[in-house]
């Protein structure tokens, strides 16, 4: 069991070698504060226009945190058995959360992804995420070899794959299903499926992408507003041109903290989607980069845990957290570039930062994995250097 007072032993100087991976948790911990810190910031504006309080939506972020804390307690407590054991009953659990979404879920602006539970709502998109890169991560240890020799190994992932996908597209919710994509893809390269495979299956990810685009004009605007914002400043490109408005105001060192204008509903979602925009005038050029790195270094301790996990034989841990440090990655990569005007715009939060309850307490649980798999590692690693020293 690891509890907060083996954290607290493990942030000693005195504790060498930790017990679980320090540089990470930092890093979970800085986030989350830079994101409590620009949550405020951003949110008052529309919270006392919708609300008439300015803490409405702080208040509610800050239950989220502490129902995140509890959760990642619990995921560094559950054993990688478990998940290991549990992984087909966890895809199930993520298939009928979306069927039941579709049923008794919430709709907001045409999109139905929310479970009303009381005064809050579940987005099962969030968990469904993680309930099926357990089961990718299981099925390549089960299945590593036939997915490297056949093309029948390789595609019965990307079958469940189609049916989660349809899934939350009827939501609809395109950017979840690309995170789904993307995960998978780099799980089966990782995996040694062969290259022809691989380059097969991003071309046809390529094409289905585009296909969905032209098949619903709501996406086809999102994508001709985002090559062309200032040939409709106030329609199609609207938010995206407030968005690098922002950027252009912030500078080197930025407005100053709370002083963004862009906040004061010129920019919508600006609590959320469009938070990094928020942070990049009112911290300016040197703020960025430095969430940046540390978004960069939370990846990086990611797959290195991943890597040591496969070293050690654990390779349904080292899979799962290969899994988890390409979704953050690429749901980053997704967010910033939306708010620079670099990718289409996509309902994907900053992990830690923006605003959204579920996508918090997800994230919590997974980081919770993550150090459950480095614990587990280093014990392993621990008890066969001591075996070894006593032959």
């Amino acid at each position: 069991m690891i509890a907060f007072a083996d954290i607290r032993e493990a942030l000693t100087p005195k504790q060498s070698p930790q017990l679980y991976d320090v540089p990470l948790l930092y890093c979970m911990f800085m986030l989350i504060g830079v994101g409590f810190v620009m949550v405020t910031s951003a949110s008052m504006p529309t919270a006392e226009r919708i609300f008439d309080n300015p803490y409405h939506i702080i208040i509610r972020h800050s239950m989220f945190l502490i129902m995140g804390f509890f959760l990642f307690w619990i995921a560094t407590n559950v054993p990688m058995d478990w998940w290991k054991r549990s992984n087909a009953y966890l895809l199930l659990l993520g298939l009928g959360l979306l069927v039941l979404v579709l049923i008794v879920g919430r709709e907001v602006n045409g999109a139905k992804r929310w479970i009303p539970i009381g005064p809050v709502g579940f987005q099962v998109a969030e968990a469904a995420k993680l309930y099926f890169f357990s089961y990718i991560a299981g099925y390549l240890v089960r299945k590593r070899e036939e997915v490297q020799e056949n093309l029948k190994g390789f595609f019965k992932p990307l079958a469940v794959f189609g049916v989660y996908a349809f899934l939350i597209l009827m939501q609809p919710d395109l950017g979840t299903v690309v995170v789904l994509f993307v995960t998978t893809v780099g799980l089966l390269f990782l995996a040694g499926a062969k290259l022809w495979q691989f380059f097969g299956l991003i071309l046809t990810g390529i094409a289905a992408v585009v296909v969905l685009i032209i098949a619903e004009p709501y996406r086809m605007a999102r994508v001709t507003g985002f090559l062309e914002p200032w040939e409709d400043p106030f329609g199609k490109g609207y938010q995206l041109v407030q968005s690098l408005m922002a950027y252009s105001q912030g500078g080197w060192f930025g407005q100053g903290l709370g002083n963004s204008v862009q906040k004061l509903q010129y920019l919508p979602e600006a609590h959320n989607d469009f938070i990094f925009a928020v942070i990049g005038e009112e911290l300016g050029f040197f703020g960025v980069v430095s969430i940046l790195m540390v978004l960069g270094v939370f990846v990086f301790r990611a797959l290195l845990i991943g890597q040591k996990a496969l070293k050690c034989g654990k390779e349904y841990e080292g899979y799962f957290a290969f899994a988890i440090g390409i979704w953050f990655a690429f749901q980053t990569m997704v967010n910033i570039g939306a708010s620079a005007g670099i990718l289409p715009t996509k309902g994907l939060t900053l992990p830690f930062i923006s605003y959204g309850g579920s996508s918090l307490l997800i994230m919590t649980i997974a980081t919770g994995v993550l150090l459950r798999i480095d614990f587990e590692t280093k014990m392993a690693t621990k008890q066969a250097t001591s075996r070894g020293g006593k032959r």
